[in-house]
């Protein structure tokens, strides 16, 4: 089989360093038919600059990916006519890389043998074999090429006197050096240099001991990635002819789960940002990566990309899970939520914020009149004892609860509505307080005094806004714009106080890949308080995460009229409050301390231009404000 034609052995190219004549495995036919001298001193055109400028060339993975199969071949061709031609005298190596085929001294020449019968190791074994050999017996090339000149000239006698296996071995060990030297673009040390050599470069006896090593690596198993411009390209293997199985293997490597927070991180930072591009299927590769290295019950972080994965995998399936606003928007979200706002310190002390600024507006009147839009049990409850511990004779509590019918929450809101009233009627009377409830069904644009029974002069009116603002559509979903509409209606209230509490989370009209990001921030710092504040095991904390998961997947797997988790920093909800006519009213540093006495490790209180940020290591997650 002659290699000629094929394009890595190329006479006229040989392998874009300064021989032209490709490597000391042709140097019979190169005895045939030895290439003009001008063509084995010059390197070809595209390497001249960096030949003349001393830098190392660089190469392609294509054509390291050619050299490794050349070697392969050439080192089973110059086994096989090792093994034809035991009395094959040695050939001057030093000769033919000059460039002048050497006259030989002894013996008859044959071309090599180019069949693969008796072969039977495969190609990359053989080739690590014999590598391996070369490494541990064969000095430096130098040495060998003057050993291997002085054979030439020693008598016939004396060469019948070696071995003729240990003459095979020898010439196979030769052989295989150069064609190493020839893979790596590298001349003998002092030798090259001073003959003027086109490569550019040398190796000393240390760094030939690290080659050897890193080419019988490179043969023995695939190489998983090469070197490249890109932070995250994929992984590039290189193969033999017929190792195909090293090949696949080398591609599962590429793809396995991460390992670190880091890459999880980037592998979800990356697939929400194909998601944004459009490119579904890059993304899925990449979610695919994470659903096995996810562990729903492991630490936070863990949680967390499991959380996220699945939020991401929802937006890009066919079709999207139609179920998915009937269970955000159900009973059991709205319980889980409820709890969630109970167990949480970063959800409870927020409410618990938002109840000292109600309290420090009403003083020490006697009937508060509470219009809300979605009634926490928890936050209300803690009002009644609040309230209770005033010590105001005759105190009456009166709860609105209004519930707008075109809004998908309100179904569970008036499933739950009865029961709530009974309980916080039963905590009233158990703290010695009148306690009223009625529930009003209007939309936002009907919001009247009369309509809710507002008393004018007789009662102190409070509206609360606790985690319901960020649940009603604006501009964006709907022209209408019926967040802005509720504050104008509230504002004609004439209220004492409007105390608003929202997660400190942009998820409203910031693109994909930056919502996704905040949405990372945020619900990982809520997990990480869960962690410090129930046990692992908790089934509490199993329930009050389900509701976040679910929260998480609508901010950032759904778009449009679909998308109702739609939270805002609080800088965007006091440019509302402005425009609807509400004024702050800042918290002061009492309801700041008292807020703090109930703080939990990990926990603190951030009182910043009037508002109260409850935060986790750090990060703001719940913030409460009054307004008027």
């Amino acid at each position: 089989m002659d290699p000629a034609g094929a394009p890595w052995c190329d006479p006229r190219r040989g392998y874009a360093y300064a021989y032209g004549a490709g490597s000391a495995a042709e140097a019979p036919a190169l005895k045939r038919q030895p290439p003009p001298p001008q063509q084995q001193l010059l390197p070809p055109r595209q390497d001249v600059a960096a030949v003349a400028s001393g830098r190392v060339l660089k190469r392609s993975h294509g054509e390291v990916e050619r050299w490794q199969q050349a070697l392969y071949l050439r080192a089973v061709r110059q086994r096989v006519a090792a093994q034809s031609q035991i009395a094959h005298p040695p050939i001057d190596i030093g000769s033919v890389l000059a460039g002048a085929a050497t006259a030989r001294t002894s013996g008859s020449s044959r071309p090599p043998s180019t069949g693969f019968a008796g072969l039977s190791p495969q190609p990359s074994s053989t080739l690590s074999s014999l590598t391996t050999a070369s490494h541990m017996e064969t000095p430096p090339s130098h040495m060998l090429q003057r050993q291997m000149v002085a054979a030439t000239s020693a008598p016939p006698q004396a060469v019948a006197r070696v071995p003729a296996a240990g003459r095979s071995a020898a010439r196979e060990l030769v052989l295989l050096q150069e064609l190493e030297k020839h893979l790596l673009g590298d001349d003998d040390d002092g030798e090259a240099e001073a003959t003027g050599s086109a490569c550019g470069s040398t190796v000393t006896s240390s760094a030939w001991g690290d080659t050897i090593q890193e080419l019988n690596s490179i043969t023995a198993a695939p190489l998983t990635s090469l070197p490249n411009n890109h932070n995250t390209a994929p992984a590039v293997s290189i193969r033999s002819p017929s190792n195909s199985s090293s090949s696949a293997a080398s591609s599962a490597a590429s793809s396995s789960p991460p390992t670190s927070t880091a890459s999880s991180r980037q592998l979800l930072s990356e697939a929400a940002a194909a998601i944004a591009d459009g490119n579904h299927a890059a993304a899925a590769a990449h979610l695919a990566v994470l659903k096995v290295a996810a562990n729903p019950r492991g630490d936070a972080e863990q949680r967390l990309v499991a959380m996220m994965a699945a939020a991401l995998s929802s937006r890009i399936g066919r079709p999207p899970a139609p179920q998915h606003l009937a269970v955000l928007c159900g009973a059991e979200q709205r319980a889980a939520c409820q709890l969630l706002h109970d167990v949480s310190p970063c959800f409870d002390l927020a409410l618990h914020g938002a109840n000292l600024a109600i309290l420090d507006a009403v003083a020490d009147q006697r009937v508060i009149h509470l219009i809300d839009f979605d009634v926490s049990v928890a936050q209300h409850i803690a009002l009644i004892q609040a309230l209770s511990s005033r010590r105001v004779a005759g105190t009456c509590l009166k709860v609105t609860a209004v519930a707008d019918p075109t809004s998908p929450f309100t179904p569970a809101l008036a499933q739950a509505l009865p029961a709530t009233e009974q309980r916080l009627k039963r905590h009233a009377q158990q703290a010695g307080l009148d306690f009223r409830f009625e529930t009003v069904s209007c939309v936002a644009g009907e919001l009247e005094a009369s309509r809710l029974g507002c008393e004018p002069g007789g009662d102190a009116l409070v509206v609360n806004l606790a985690f319901v603002l960020s649940r009603v559509p604006d501009e964006s979903v709907s022209p209408a714009n019926p967040r802005d509409e509720l504050l104008r209606g509230v504002r004609a209230l004439c209220p004492r106080v409007v105390t608003l509490v929202e997660q400190e989370l942009n998820a409203n009209t910031a693109p994909l890949a930056a919502r996704f990001a905040d949405a990372c921030a945020h619900y990982g710092a809520v997990l990480e308080s869960l962690d410090a504040t129930l046990a692992r095991d908790s089934a509490q904390k199993a329930r009050a995460e389900t509701a976040l998961a679910n929260k998480a997947a609508n901010a950032v797997a759904r778009e449009g009229p679909e998308r109702v988790e739609r939270c805002e920093v609080f800088g965007k909800w006091s440019a509302r409050f402005g425009m609807a006519g509400l004024r702050p009213v800042a918290i002061g540093q009492g309801v700041a301390d008292r807020v703090r006495a109930r703080l939990r490790p990990g926990f603190d209180v951030k009182l910043d231009s009037g508002r109260l940020g409850v935060d986790w290591m750090g990060r703001v997650v719940t913030v409460a404000s009054a307004w008027r």
